[in-house]
């Protein structure tokens, strides 16, 4: 099963993107899904995530007030805005196993390949 984060890029300090983040072969209606990141050659680490009714959301503190999580039905989405160069990394999407936000990559049985977010100075 393979999930598809899409909308990265490239982009100034200061910038906006928002990333998408669908499952074409199954739904993840019922569960909670993250977002991570994986700077070059650092770990994946956490950075947003909803649980399965978008009532519940999750921020890692550095960008809290910057990023927003949201979903509908079939596509989970992250704004980003104030993209500063430290965000720079290939973003993946997760599912969870159950259906809460959570901040532990173990909590994760679902990823999407990756898209690359490049914030320029």
């Amino acid at each position: 099963v393979q999930l598809q984060a899409s909308g990265g890029g490239l982009v100034q300090a200061g910038g906006s993107l928002r990333l998408s983040c669908t499952a074409p072969a199954r739904t993840f209606s019922n569960n909670g899904v993250g977002w991570f990141r994986q700077a070059p050659g650092g770990e994946r680490e956490f950075v947003a995530a909803i649980s399965w009714n978008g009532q519940n959301t999750l921020y890692t503190d550095s960008v809290k007030g910057r990023f927003t999580i949201s979903r509908d039905i079939a596509t989970v989405y992250l704004q980003m805005s104030s993209l500063k160069p430290e965000d720079t990394a290939v973003y993946y999407c997760a599912s969870a196993r159950g259906s809460l936000a959570s901040r532990q990559k173990g909590n994760y049985n679902y990823w999407g390949r990756g898209t690359q977010v490049t914030v320029s100075s």
